[in-house]
C-alpha cells in the first residue's frame, strides 16, 4: 500500500474545529493543520476566553498563539480558507503568482448553505462563538466529503 501523503490546511481562524473534525473522521493523521490571520493585530495572543470556553465545552485541545499569514504559506499548504468574502478578497491579493495553495471560502460546503461564517469576535457572549463552532463543523465534513469524492479542484 502506498504511502498516503499528508495534506496541508491552513485556516484564517477555526483550525481547531478543522483538526477536531479530521481526528473525529479518523483521517488526522493525513493532516496538518494551521492558522494564521490576515492582519498582525493578534500575533503572539492566545484566542479570547469565550473561543476557549467554546473548544472546550466541544472537547477541542488548543495552545496555539496567533500568527500572521505570510507569503511562504501560499506554497506550504495546499488549501486556504477564508471565513467571509473579505477574507477571501485580501488572500487573493495576497497569493503569489501560481501559488500551490487551493483558497476557498469554507462555507462553500456548508451542506446547510450558509456561505459565511459568523464573526463572534466582538459579541458579548458565547452564542456566536458556539454558531461558528457548529458551521466550521459542518463546513469541515463537507469539505472532506467532497474532497474524498473528488470534487474539488
Amino acid at each position: 500500500m502506498a504511502e498516503e501523503t499528508k495534506k496541508k490546511a491552513l485556516m484564517v481562524c477555526l483550525e481547531a474545529v478543522f483538526q477536531h473534525t479530521v481526528n473525529k473522521m479518523g483521517v488526522g493523521y493525513l493532516w496538518e493543520v494551521d492558522s494564521a490571520g490576515l492582519a498582525g493585530w493578534n500575533v503572539g495572543n492566545s484566542p479570547t476566553h469565550r473561543a476557549l470556553n467554546t473548544m472546550k465545552k466541544h472537547g477541542l485541545r488548543y495552545n496555539n498563539l496567533g500568527r500572521q499569514i505570510t507569503k511562504e504559506d501560499f506554497n506550504n499548504f495546499d488549501f486556504i480558507f477564508g471565513m467571509d468574502q473579505k477574507n477571501i478578497s485580501d488572500l487573493k491579493s495576497m497569493a503569489p503568482e501560481n501559488c500551490k495553495a487551493k483558497i476557498f471560502l469554507f462555507g462553500e460546503f456548508d451542506p446547510e448553505g450558509e456561505r459565511i461564517i459568523r464573526d463572534p469576535y466582538f459579541d458579548n457572549d458565547e452564542r456566536g462563538f458556539e454558531k461558528a463552532y457548529e458551521q466550521a463543523v459542518r463546513c469541515a465534513k463537507g469539505f472532506l466529503e467532497q474532497l474524498d469524492k473528488g470534487n474539488v479542484k
